[in-house]
């Protein structure tokens, strides 16, 4: 999962993004309210977290003009900030969460996965497609109940393909989720860490999941399902091999 990481104090921020990554999020550190903006409408991520307080504006104002822009990303505000009122205003605004600090790190990650399940319509935090079964939690894949090994990009690239399942992803889409717009490599990489993630499931027996849209990118789908393309074109070629 991509998170953005709002916070003006860089200690917090350092102890912060240190949790994060041990939990497994890919993070990704702004410290003004502007730069929140600009990254929250240039890439997709799987959830804001933010300070409340910004040197330039604070989180309810980033929040309220992130909504006006139709930018449908989550946020948790982490504060030290423990007043009620500070709650309600947060929760009214449209954040989806409040944590105060002090934190327990299982806490916050428990909330943050939960939040994410919840905006893509997930109760659970295990995702299916057919045999496959990916636990949010652990970060264990199994086809059959068997476990499935996979690197660090191929488990990123499979979580994202579950989390939007039936919706067609562009290589544009893996690369910025992958890379986050720093220091990316060409294109086709994205290509070969697909087919190695398809030769590790069908190998356990998962079948054909991951279908090629043919000019559109890579799709994950249950047999028989329906697929959403990510423009408005209605015609295209779908490949499963």
């Amino acid at each position: 999962m991509r998170i953005l990481l709002v916070e003006p104090n860089a200690r917090k921020a350092q102890e912060t993004t240190r949790h994060m990554e041990r939990a497994g999020f890919t993070v990704d550190h702004v410290d003004t309210g502007h730069d929140a903006l600009g990254m929250l409408k240039s890439y997709n991520y799987d959830l804001a977290v933010m300070d409340i307080c910004m040197p330039d504006m604070d989180s309810y104002e980033i929040i309220r003009t992130s909504r006006v822009a139709r930018v449908p990303t989550p946020v948790l505000i982490l504060s030290d900030e423990s007043a009620a009122t500070a709650k309600v205003k947060a929760f009214s605004t449209g954040a989806d969460d409040y944590v105060t600090r002090p934190y327990e790190s299982m806490e916050l990650t428990a909330r943050m996965q939960a939040i994410v399940r919840r905006s893509k319509g997930y109760s659970e935090p295990t995702l299916r497609a057919g045999p496959l079964e990916l636990c949010l939690d652990s970060r264990e894949v199994r086809v059959n109940g068997a476990n499935v090994h996979l690197t660090g990009k191929e488990y990123i690239i499979l979580e994202l393909l579950l989390l939007r399942k039936g919706m067609v992803l562009t290589k544009d889409a893996f690369l910025n989720h992958l890379y986050g717009g720093m220091d990316e490599p060409e294109m086709k990489i994205i290509d070969a860490f697909i087919c190695k993630l398809r030769k590790k499931l069908q190998l356990a027996g998962a079948g054909q999941l991951i279908s090629t849209v043919w000019g559109q990118g890579y799709v994950l789908r249950d047999e028989n399902n329906s697929f959403t393309l990510p423009s408005s074109e209605s015609s295209v070629h779908l490949q499963t091999r």
